[in-house]
């Protein structure tokens, strides 16, 4: 690429960003209020005295972002922010990382031990409401042991009450990225009624910590059901990772 050819991409990249730091801010100032259409291509090329192509891609970066929902010959319709977009934002690096079996245990690791005080949370400040959500989804799991595919979803969804418990947004949100970002080595995992049931019986362990009040007890217990569901994950992975880091250092 010659001087000439450098400098124009360097300005058409500079002329962008204005764009998305003017765009931005009126997301954020609620200007541009959520739902509501981007102005038209042609607008945005009057308004900004740009071209077609730095329009195109100022509006890819805001997508990227998750500012703007870009769908093919539609208008890109404002997103509000909030705990997904940002998790969302990352959600490239992670998966580049876990292509790493030591980056798919450091997102495991940080999962126990958010599960770790979650469950310790409702171990003590669960109501009955709460307890009631856990017993019906402890008893979907249970009845879903033959049938593995539909025993992956009711675990998920056991889990994901924790997350709901309190009403924080940011846990939901991180619930779902966990899912998602490790779903694959799931989705690997050879499944069968034997394990699904041992990991029924974990879950009920949970459970009657919790009903009884016990958070040492819910705590153990959920430690123990994710360690032993590590190594299970570990089985389809071609690089073998210790949960316990100081056996890997000795």
């Amino acid at each position: 690429m010659s001087k000439v050819e450098d400098a124009r991409e360097d300005s058409r990249l500079r002329a962008a960003d204005a764009v998305v730091a003017q765009l931005e801010s009126r997301i954020l100032s609620g200007k541009l209020a959520d739902k509501q259409p981007l102005p038209s291509e042609r607008e945005l090329m009057e308004e900004f005295d740009i071209s077609r192509t730095v329009v195109r891609e100022a509006i890819a970066t805001l997508s990227n972002r998750g500012l703007v929902e870009s769908k093919p010959r539609f208008r890109p319709v404002v997103r509000k922010p909030d705990f997904d977009t940002i998790i969302n934002a990352t959600d490239t690096i992670i998966r580049n990382m876990l292509t790493d079996p030591s980056g798919v245990l450091s997102l495991y690791e940080s999962r126990i031990f958010v599960e770790r005080g979650l469950v310790r949370e409702a171990a003590t400040t669960a109501t009955k409401e709460d307890i009631a959500l856990l017993k019906q989804a402890l008893e979907a799991n249970k009845a879903a042991i033959n049938d593995s595919l539909q025993f992956f979803r009711t675990d998920l969804e056991f889990h994901r009450i924790f997350y709901e418990l309190g009403g924080n947004p940011i846990f939901p949100a991180i619930h779902k990225a966990y899912s998602a970002w490790l779903w694959p080595y799931w989705e690997r995992m050879k499944r069968a009624p034997g394990r699904n049931e041992r990991n029924y019986l974990a879950h009920k362990s949970i459970y009657d910590a919790i009903l009884e009040r016990d958070p040492d007890a819910a705590e153990e217990a959920l430690q123990s059901h994710l360690a032993r569901a590590w190594e299970d994950v570990g089985l389809t992975m071609e690089v073998s990772v210790s949960l316990d880091r100081s056996a890997d250092k000795g």
